[in-house]
């Protein structure tokens, strides 16, 4: 078999391997710009706090409904929220830093869900809520999916002003207008939505690594923000495509497959990254470079 026809045939032969790729293509067009807004606002940890906290709300919608898209999903939406939200006020009210507030919610979060999952499910229903299974997407998976990314690529193109400002020099945008609590409450449930449709396809252990790993690769790329989502999404959908094909041929399970590369773009962007790789630090400077 030629090469050219390895990498097209299980795409134009399975049904489920284009769903699978329309699914992963939805989640790398939402998902890493989001990353990128998160780790230049140095909120890396709430992602990964998010992602875990929507399983006990899936897991309830779980217990109601079966794998029930619907259930599940709103489940996770006000699990997710509950959490962020939650962080916020803790933050506010307490001695405790957000990101201390953002790991024990996480942690009660992750505990509760694993217990409501193996009490009330099998092994395998546990298996599915934590790493999903992104070749057994249908077609209304994929509707909420595409619905998903449109609505955080609209969002982002009505928010994209405020929120790099705010991102940039958020006390600036204090001065200058009164937006930035709405900015703020807008992305973090963007980031909520976007999660817990990554969930669906990855499970909610993987659903993070779309949204971090392609973000922080595009970091150690460039340094021009508009730049970075560019690159973050093109390498989140060559993560999805490429994760398909390995797992397809290797026998692997795909959602997992599919982190593992974006984690290797990763690497490889650490490594030559030239905006913030090892070799670029290890290059010496000219006079008055930054």
């Amino acid at each position: 078999m030629q090469l050219q026809e390895m990498l097209v045939a299980p795409f134009t032969e399975f049904a489920f391997m284009r769903r699978a790729l329309a699914g992963s293509i939805a989640l790398a067009i939402a998902s890493p710009p989001l990353g990128v807004f998160l780790i230049m606002r140095r909120m890396a940890l709430t992602g990964d706090a998010v992602g875990h906290a929507i399983l006990p709300g899936a897991a309830l919608g779980y217990l109601l409904a079966g794998l029930s898209l619907g259930p599940m999903t709103i489940g996770g939406l006000v699990a997710g929220l509950a959490v962020a939200i939650g962080s916020g006020v803790v933050s506010r009210t307490t001695i405790l830093r957000e990101d201390t507030s953002l790991a024990a919610f996480y942690l009660i979060s992750l505990s509760l869900g694993v217990t409501i999952v193996s009490v009330h499910g099998s092994n395998i229903d546990l298996l599915h809520v934590l790493f999903g299974s992104v070749l057994a997407l249908d077609d209304t998976t994929l509707f909420l999916l595409a619905t998903i990314a449109s609505l955080t690529l609209l969002a982002l193109a009505l928010l994209y002003r405020p929120l790099v400002l705010e991102t940039v020099d958020a006390g600036f945008l204090a001065s200058v207008s009164r937006s930035g609590g709405v900015v703020q409450v807008a992305f973090l449930a963007l980031v909520v939505l976007n999660l817990v449709g990554g969930f669906h396809a990855l499970g909610t252990l993987l659903a993070v690594g779309m949204m971090m790993l392609p973000a922080a690769a595009a970091r150690l790329m460039t340094l021009e923000m508009t730049a970075m989502l560019v690159i973050a999404v093109a390498l989140g959908a060559a993560a999805g495509y490429a994760g398909l094909i390995i797992s397809f041929y290797a026998g692997l399970p795909s959602g997992p497959v599919i982190i593992m590369t974006a984690g290797l773009f990763y690497l490889i962007a650490l490594v030559f990254g030239p905006a913030g790789g090892f070799l670029r630090r290890l290059r010496p400077r000219r006079h008055l470079e930054g």
